[in-house]
């Protein structure tokens, strides 16, 4: 089939790619051209096709649109950047939603949409027992909640084939850049995460556009209970995989927490797309670092430091 991905080489959308193209699909990728951006679409070369452009316009999103059957729509603003420019991030969450799907009406024969939506729309549910369900009710609590939400509900409106995919917690395959290390000490240690392998994301994605049980409805996409973690559990195995080993309790907040375990079973029983458990990702972690993880004990107290200085808690409490 012929599969249009917005925010194309974002972490989701680039392990999507790679499984869309294992399954014989046409692929049109379609997201700004940035450097980072280039040198993934060349690495994928002639197995894509490439669509530049900015989803809040509306003339690019009609290009990309055209003669596609499957709509994968992925592009979105996360926080903090939608906190820090909230006017900016709905012009693209909220306008660029509402273009592509404007873009798809206009169409003779209008594609079908899989949104990509997230567990965070439930709110803080720490308090109440898990699994989180489909039929639990929504919370948003920021700007990326709220626009989540409002986008849902533009598609379940919009008179189009649609399904609503709300994934769990898609880490790359590292441990994330020096600007991302203080916001990772902001969660209770207690908090509980679910997982999912970003291979797995993509496989979901993948496995959905040919699945015709999964239109008109909503689905939780996490890795069931192989991904079912606490966060000391989750920061723990990535500190170990990297050499550096698990931090000190007192380095970790205590902020409100948009994360639970999920009940995917409907997802899991028609997707069958979770394949990798939480200890796979560590090893493949650890896997990529090479020979570099055999050189961290050498200067493993001074890692830790200068990652223990990222985090306000531990400052304070010294």
């Amino acid at each position: 089939m012929k599969v249009l991905l917005t925010g194309a080489f974002g972490n989701i959308g680039t392990n999507a790619i790679d499984k869309l193209i294992e399954q014989g699909h046409q692929v049109r990728c379609f997201d700004l051209r940035t450097k980072v951006n280039e040198r993934t679409a060349q690495r994928l070369g002639e197995q894509i096709e490439l669509v530049w452009g900015d989803v809040s316009r509306p003339d690019d999103v009609a290009a990309a649109v055209k003669d596609q059957e499957v709509v994968i729509h992925l592009a979105f603003i996360m926080p903090p950047a939608s906190d820090n420019r909230p006017e900016w991030a709905r012009d693209i969450n909220v306008g660029g939603t509402h273009n592509i799907l404007h873009a798809m009406k206009t169409l003779s024969s209008p594609p079908k949409i899989i949104f990509s939506s997230s567990l965070s729309v439930f709110g803080d549910t720490q308090n109440q027992p898990p699994p989180r369900t489909v039929s639990d009710p929504v919370q948003p609590v920021d700007n990326y909640t709220h626009h989540k939400v409002e986008c849902e509900k533009l598609i379940q409106e919009s008179g189009l084939d649609w399904a609503v995919f709300r994934f769990a917690v898609v880490p790359p395959m590292s441990l994330g850049g020096v600007e991302e290390l203080p916001k990772m000490f902001d969660f209770p240690l207690d908090m509980r995460i679910e997982f999912l392998h970003p291979r797995d994301a993509g496989m979901a994605l993948a496995n959905a556009v040919n699945c015709e049980g999964v239109w008109g409805k909503t689905l939780l996409i996490g890795s069931g209970p192989s991904g079912q973690l606490y966060y000391r559990d989750f920061i723990g195995g990535m500190m170990n995989a990297m050499g550096i080993g698990m931090l000190p309790d007192r380095a970790f907040g205590s902020e409100a927490a948009y994360n639970d375990w999920l009940d995917t079973s409907e997802s899991q029983r028609l997707l069958n797309y979770q394949q990798h458990s939480f200890e796979d990702f560590v090893q493949e972690v650890a896997s990529l670092l090479g020979y570099k993880r055999y050189l961290v004990p050498l200067v493993r107290p001074l890692v830790r430091r200068w990652i223990l200085g990222k985090s306000p808690y531990y400052q304070a409490k010294r």
